[in-house]
């Protein structure tokens, strides 16, 4: 098993996929549920002070990642906040949100992407593979975000992420 992320860009789709050394069920319930969500959402170095989940087709949730490492400079005290709402969940196996850069109030921020994100859950002989698909409006989209760290961001977070998975599965 790989604990790897794999990307892959094609136009204006970036494909990002991991395995996960836990059963599907658990990997599912970290991507939806806030209490696991706090602990692993977002790069080294940023908390997840608000997560508010209402995870059902229509439901919206809405966060902020705070920057509280103090040796990542400009970036500390940051604050970045997200919203996404849900269109298509499948119970333990996808699901698909439309994610938008937002502001305290869930304002959708005019000057960036939205991300059609469909999330795969498939199981393997070792664990789960997560298929994370972003779909951006444009190809400039996209290139707009992956040079904003998108991609460095996603593999911090995605390490958290094992962490929190094995943390878990040793203290159950």
């Amino acid at each position: 098993m790989t604990n790897q992320m794999v990307s892959k860009v094609e136009d204006k789709v970036l494909i990002l996929e991991r395995e996960f050394n836990a059963p599907r069920e658990l990997v599912f319930q970290a991507f939806t549920q806030a209490e696991h969500l706090k602990h692993w959402w977002g790069p080294q170095g940023w908390a997840l002070p608000v997560c508010h989940v209402d995870f059902r087709v229509g439901g919206v949730w809405h966060y902020c990642m705070k920057c509280e490492d103090k040796n990542q400079g400009e970036y500390f005290g940051m604050e970045s906040w997200g919203k996404a709402v849900y269109s298509e969940i499948v119970v333990p196996e996808k699901i698909v949100y439309v994610d938008y850069f937002s502001d305290a109030e869930g304002n959708e921020a005019a000057n960036m992407p939205s991300t059609r994100v469909t999330l795969t859950f498939l199981e393997t002989e070792t664990g789960t593979l997560v298929i994370n698909r972003g779909e951006y409006a444009s190809a400039e989209g996209l290139q707009q975000v992956m040079e904003m760290g998108m991609l460095e961001g996603v593999t911090q977070t995605w390490d958290r992420l094992v962490e929190l998975l094995a943390s878990i599965q040793k203290s159950a």
